[in-house]
């Protein structure tokens, strides 16, 4: 009889806010408790008017978010990444494709909440949306 063995999974989004940077911390932590890996995720949407952006110069959204990722590594872990740390770019709507990219993981982290938002909200709008679409347990962290 042979056994499968599977690596523990656990996905972490990403947008660059402080709140991220602590999931991302978390996520490392729990990983490094249960022998698993870390997947960080960013989503960047290109805006349903992008021609007007990049008549006005404004483009680039997938290499701004690229430059979020890794500057949240850096900051959650210095020149020193885990090497059970990868990370990955989504194109799509932030919290249906969190909630797709957590499908057969352990667990999916998130910030409570990101750059956007109405102040004093407990939770943000992605949060609130990828605790209610997440196919695996969320964990919402400051």
């Amino acid at each position: 009889m042979s056994e499968t063995t599977s690596t523990v999974r656990i996905v972490v989004g990403v947008d660059g806010s402080a709140a991220s940077i602590n999931a991302l911390r978390e996520g490392a932590k729990f990983a490094a408790e249960l022998g698993g890996v870390v997947e960080a995720v960013a989503v960047w949407e290109a805006p349903a008017q992008q021609a007007n952006y990049a008549a006005m110069g404004i483009d680039g959204f997938e290499d701004g978010a690229r430059r979020i990722l890794q500057d949240a590594l850096f900051q959650a872990f210095g020149e020193a990444v885990p090497a059970t740390v990868s990370a990955r770019l989504v194109q799509g709507q932030a919290a249906r494709a969190l909630a797709h990219s957590a499908q057969g993981a352990r667990m999916l982290i998130v910030g409570r909440r990101g750059h956007g938002g109405i102040r004093g909200l407990l939770l943000g709008s992605v949060s609130t949306a990828v605790v209610q679409q997440s196919p695996v347990p969320v964990l919402v962290v400051q």
